[in-house]
């Protein structure tokens, strides 16, 4: 049993982790567009990384906004958790992927040129394959829904079947999917670039500390209610702390070891590409 003044400080120590996590998960989204301005462009960039993003974290804003303001999904929660029947999801968790869907919708736009006039590389369009994913992500999304409606008991609010919060959970794993998917574009344009140059290191930095603090927080709340199911039932936020760590280790070993002394080659290259795209439109 943990004494009332030690509970407290846990608590307290929670929300300060919680808006730590917010501010450096949140400023992580500002280097990348702001070095595209600086450089009027988007080369180095992977275009599939803010086309994933976008469906990731409008699909995160929608969970954490129903785990937090919706009664329906906060009494299914709390009969599938009889132990911890409160969710370990914040505010600062919705705030954070409400900020992040907007952010990434700005940099998306960065590669009209229409819009923003930055340097576009013929080749910066979304693949395939990623296209792919989003569908079917979107697709996956709309089965489960429509399985709740055709299967769902006592109005879809029994969480004994079928539920709403079945689709909430979809969500959630949506957002996962495209956080481990996102990166491996990056990783390989970096690969073959030999370079990271135009891709900033700083939003890796910012995830890296942000992941810690995140599963940090996760953690505590999970001691907190002195069972573990509390992580189990926020499977979202725990995942996103392991792989954003994971990746980020990736990308400082690319940009601080691997790729240290191959800038000024790939700086050339993209200057003569920039000319030629600059030539093609004049003509």
């Amino acid at each position: 049993m943990i004494k009332p003044e030690l509970e407290n400080f846990a608590r307290a120590i929670s929300r300060v982790l919680g808006w730590a996590y917010f501010l450096s998960w949140s400023a992580s989204f500002y280097p990348q567009p702001i070095e595209n301005y600086l450089r009027k462009s988007t080369l180095g960039l992977a275009i599939d990384f803010p086309t994933l993003n976008i469906l990731g974290f409008s699909c995160y804003t929608i969970s954490t906004a129903c785990f937090l303001y919706s009664p329906t999904i906060k009494a299914q929660y709390a009969y599938r958790h009889p132990d911890v029947p409160e969710t370990t999801v914040r505010f600062n968790d919705f705030l954070f992927a409400a900020h992040g869907a907007v952010m990434c919708v700005i940099i998306y736009s960065q590669f009209f040129p229409s819009i923003w006039g930055f340097t576009v590389g013929k080749r910066q369009k979304v693949s395939r394959a990623v296209l792919g994913i989003w569908w079917a992500c979107v697709v996956a999304i709309v089965a489960v829904a429509l399985l709740v409606r055709a299967r769902g008991t006592h109005g879809n609010n029994d969480a004994k079947g079928w539920a709403w919060i079945d689709v909430v959970y979809t969500l959630g794993y949506v957002k996962l999917i495209t956080v481990f998917l996102k990166y491996i574009p990056q990783a390989w344009v970096n690969y073959k670039r030999k370079s990271t140059l135009g891709w900033s290191i700083y939003p890796m930095l910012f995830d890296f500390a942000g992941g810690w603090l995140s599963l940090a927080q996760l953690a505590i709340d999970a001691a907190l209610e002195n069972d573990w199911s509390g992580v189990t039932g926020n499977p979202v936020k725990f995942g996103l702390g392991n792989i954003t760590i994971v990746f980020d280790l990736i990308f400082m070993l690319q940009h601080y070891v691997l790729y240290r002394h191959s800038q000024k080659h790939v700086d050339d290259a993209e200057d003569e590409e920039r000319e030629q795209l600059v030539s093609n439109q004049q003509d």
